[in-house]
């Protein structure tokens, strides 16, 4: 996981710049794109077919970043195309009353985790998020899992398109397995052909 500690730096960084350059996000994106959603039993029946990593999106419905999220990062043109065709990408509300039933085990919503603002949290989120590295849930959270629906990495926060593209393709590309973030940040983004330099 000592390779993952840049990605949380990054996401930090991109956290204090957000205000600012969201503006300029949206001024510039004249064009946007789609995301195919698909629900996590949705995601695996794929992957049993035709395997390829899968991203969940964990939000709530309430929560302003997970919607700005929404409207800049997964509209981005370059990001949209890049799940599509690398990812099966879920979209997975934390707070669903619907159970879900993910490789055999069923999970439910569970009220005992109410909050001022939550009315409680579904067992496929804490399943996701909580682990001894991430003792705390926080949205949005982006969790990235391998072709046989096990968890690679967790990332909580709001992330821009130039912060998430390279992350998609650090994961999705199993760069993640080859070198630490910083060496691949160095080395591999600037000239990857995913770094277009349209974001």
């Amino acid at each position: 996981m000592k390779k993952i500690k840049g990605l949380f730096l990054l996401i930090a960084a991109g956290v204090c710049a957000m205000q600012a350059q969201t503006a300029a996000v949206a001024a510039s994106q004249e064009e946007t794109a789609s995301v195919q959603w698909y629900s996590i039993e949705e995601a695996i029946a794929l992957q049993a077919k035709t395997p390829k990593k899968i991203f969940v999106d964990v939000y709530a419905k309430w929560c302003g970043p997970c919607k700005m999220m929404d409207r800049y990062t997964f509209s981005h043109p370059a990001v949209a195309d890049y799940l599509n065709e690398k990812f099966y990408p879920v979209k997975f509300d934390a707070e669903q009353f619907d159970p879900v039933t993910v490789n055999g085990k069923t999970y439910i919503f569970r009220e005992e985790y109410k909050t001022q603002l939550s009315p409680g949290t579904h067992e496929y989120a804490i399943d996701l998020l909580l682990s001894e590295e991430n003792p705390q849930m926080g949205f949005p959270s982006t969790v990235y899992l391998n072709e046989k629906g096990e968890k690679i990495q967790v990332l909580s926060g709001y992330q821009q398109p130039q912060i998430i593209l390279p992350i998609l393709v650090f994961f999705a590309e199993n760069y993640y397995t080859q070198m630490p973030w910083d060496n691949y940040e160095k080395t591999v983004w600037p000239t990857h052909p995913a770094n277009s330099g349209e974001l």
